[in-house]
């Protein structure tokens, strides 16, 4: 036989130099959730590993991720149910949690990039990401509270707002607010194509959304049967000033990912979400599949065209690939 494939792969010198793709810390964007609800800075039951923060360990967990080669980490706030309201006005209140964390963060490790969330559901009473009225998320009026929201988290040094609302026009709005407010420097990595998914259970009971959600959210979030409205959707987010997308959820999207990066070249992301992470931390922990999934699933997405993945995974995934 003149073509032996095997033979590149016999030993892990000569496998290390062919592999068509790498896999890093710097990959990685670290979710971090937050709270400073007296007694909530717990373990997730549904997210084994995972805990809620207060804000001294949210900078903790900054200096990790510094440590670890993680450049950035995205916070997600657990909000004292009394704060949340049908207008949501806890959203865009300067001294909320997430603009505290921002600054404390900022200020005791300023290399680490902070991702926002900019959606109202963390803040709203009904639990959905926009404004609801007789029973409709309303757009037009949602977008001008999410644009107050994200001038809060831009001014409190914010490096990268990630909308992930599915509200429409909502990039173009953000975009030209942050560069008339003088906010020219902070990107947005917009949730460009979100799922309408069941993989997000764990992640509401992280946030404290679990069970306030009235109705569903399929009116703004995607149909999982949609391929091409995804482009369209990137192609949209893109031209109105969004720096990067993301393809939300991760692993059963794959697909989505590679047609995302092939068609627009634009740095591309996806999140490993609560759902997925959840699953395999379940087996990992009962023993049904080994540790090493871990790197497979997050190189996976890099095959698939990422340039860098959201998981709750980073840090034990840096540290596997530190050796540690």
């Amino acid at each position: 036989m003149t073509h032996r494939f095997r033979r590149l792969r016999r030993t892990g010198a000569l496998r290390a130099l062919v592999s068509e793709t790498r896999l890093s810390a710097a990959d990685f964007i670290w979710p971090l959730f937050i709270t400073d609800v007296p007694g909530a800075d717990v373990e997730v039951p549904s997210m084994p590993g995972v805990r809620r923060l207060s804000v001294d360990g949210a900078v903790r967990a900054a200096e990790e991720a510094a440590r670890l080669g993680i450049p950035a980490v995205c916070l997600f706030p657990y909000t004292d149910p009394a704060l949340k309201t049908e207008a949501c006005k806890e959203a865009w209140n300067p001294g909320n949690l997430t603009n505290r964390a921002i600054r404390a963060i900022k200020a005791a490790v300023p290399e680490v990039a902070v991702m926002t969330d900019v959606a109202l559901d963390p803040y709203n009473a009904n639990g959905h990401d926009g404004l609801v009225k007789d029973g409709v998320i309303l757009n037009d009026e949602t977008v001008e509270a999410l644009v107050r929201m994200a001038l809060a988290q831009a001014e409190s040094g914010a490096d990268i707002l990630g909308p992930s609302d599915m509200m429409d026009g909502r990039i173009g709005a953000i975009r030209m607010a942050l560069e008339t407010a003088g906010h020219k420097d902070v990107a947005i990595l917009s949730y460009a194509a979100k799922y309408a998914s069941a993989f997000y259970g764990p992640f509401r009971d992280a946030v404290g959304a679990s069970g306030a959600l009235k109705g569903d959210k399929k009116t703004y979030q995607m149909d999982p049967a949609n391929r091409a409205e995804a482009l369209r959707l990137v192609g949209r987010d893109l031209d109105e000033g969004a720096d990067m997308v993301m393809v939300k959820p991760g692993m059963p999207y794959l697909d989505i990912c590679r047609e995302v990066k092939d068609a627009f070249g634009a740095p591309t992301f996806a999140y490993q979400v609560s759902g997925e992470y959840a699953m395999l931390k379940g087996a990992i922990g009962n023993g049904w599949v080994k540790e090493e999934v871990i790197l497979e699933s997050l190189l996976a997405f890099r095959r698939a065209g990422c340039d860098g993945i959201l998981t709750y995974f980073a840090p034990a995934a840096a540290r596997m690939l530190a050796g540690g």
